[in-house]
């Protein structure tokens, strides 16, 4: 089998199908934002793709082998520590990493687009 390589083209949206979730009530902190997730490549142990949500928060718990390597197109976000004194704020142009074991709160400031890499191992 050939491997064969992929563009991950944010133009092109309308030609994927997107799931659509939203935080789970008992995590949400601020508002009820409709998340889409167009996955674009899915292998073992890692997907790919792009990711959209309107404004709001809510706290997320990242399994030891979890973690995710994204970089902004469009809006504002912020990943705030546990004890919420302090955030990483992340914006177009700019990428970010969650780590491991991370527990927080992804705040989207503005409304984002992201290319996001889910790495399980």
């Amino acid at each position: 089998m050939t491997a064969t390589a992929l563009l991950l083209d944010p133009s092109s949206l309308e030609q994927t199908n997107a799931a659509i979730d939203y935080p789970r009530p008992d995590r949400l902190v601020k508002g009820n934002p409709q998340r889409l997730t167009h996955s674009l490549y899915e292998h073992p142990n890692m997907s790919c793709g792009i990711w959209q949500c309107e404004v709001g928060a809510w706290n997320i718990v990242f399994a030891d082998n979890k973690q995710e390597f994204f970089q902004v197109i469009e809006g504002i976000v912020r990943l705030h520590d546990t004890d919420n004194k302090s955030f990483v704020e992340i914006s177009a142009g700019q990428a970010g990493i969650i780590p491991p074991a991370f527990v927080g709160t992804f705040e989207v400031v503005e409304a984002v687009k992201k290319y996001y890499v889910v790495v399980e191992a």
